[in-house]
């Protein structure tokens, strides 16, 4: 059968084990049913996420324009202590701003690798982790604001990483610690205004099985700018990648935006 379509971040359902889909234009592929069959990749061009223009893909799925243009791709995406909607400042565009840092954030630690602080807006519980491949995650505080959480995140960084240890988490090379101990170690650095919003005494943890048969030694990520085209038996999902049994991974995440042919054998 085959498939074609733009590349975005696969589709998930918190199950049993995690639930994966890859949405196209026409159609959808169900992968866990993909476990064991032979998928063949073909990069044939692209198209913007944002503008639904064909131009080259510059950063997240976005061509240079829109990534330089668009209130989605704002630096308080990925940092967001920056964020200022809260105060009534405007990065690039208030409305979607207003919209988007002024809900409920969670601040989290996960392991995906070593243990991992992050942040995330409640709505994305799970799927936040689930992207990140974390085995187990537990909130920390939810605040009403982003920047609430950005600032959270910056003082918890002197304690955990912040970033996964991609090649660790796909060789589900885990250093396993006990989250409620982490958690109890933080109250006296949380930001003053974050206090009050701290509750050491949940017991909200979350863990996650991803739809692996066997987990690679090495890993060896696939780019389709350099290989066109690529196939190879897919043994397994975790994150937003797919692994191949030649130890080939692929981050769908990375190359949203791209206009690909799947072929399954």
């Amino acid at each position: 059968m085959i498939y074609e379509g733009v590349l975005s971040k696969m589709q998930t359902e918190f199950q049993d084990p995690i639930q994966y889909y890859l949405v196209l234009d026409q159609s959808f592929l169900h992968i866990n049913q993909m476990l064991g069959k032979t998928l063949e990749f073909e990069h044939t061009g692209y198209q913007c996420l944002n503008c639904g223009k064909k131009k080259k893909i510059f950063r997240q799925g976005f061509c240079y324009d829109c990534f330089m243009g668009s209130p989605a791709a704002g630096d308080w995406i990925m940092r967001p202590e920056l964020s200022t909607a809260h105060l009534d400042i405007e990065d690039r565009d208030l409305d979607y701003e207003k919209r988007v840092q002024l809900q409920p954030h969670i601040v989290y630690l996960a392991l995906s690798s070593e243990v991992k602080v992050g942040v995330t807006r409640k709505t994305q519980v799970p799927t936040r982790w689930i992207d990140q491949g974390a085995v187990q995650a537990l909130p920390i505080v939810e605040v009403p604001n982003r920047y609430l959480a950005g600032i959270t995140e910056v003082a918890l960084k002197n304690y955990f990483a912040d970033k996964t240890n991609w090649q660790k988490m796909l060789k589900n090379e885990v250093a396993w610690v006990d989250l409620f101990q982490e958690r109890e170690k933080i109250a006296s650095v949380l930001p003053e205004e974050v206090r009050p919003y701290f509750h050491p005494e949940a017991q909200d943890l979350y863990e996650l099985h991803y739809p692996v048969l066997n987990y690679p030694s090495k890993v060896t990520s696939l780019n389709l700018e350099k290989t066109k085209q690529y196939s190879g038996k897919l043994i397994g999902v975790k994150g937003q990648y797919l692994l191949f049994e030649d130890q080939t991974v692929f981050n769908v995440r990375t190359y949203e935006g791209y206009e690909v042919r799947i072929t399954i054998a």
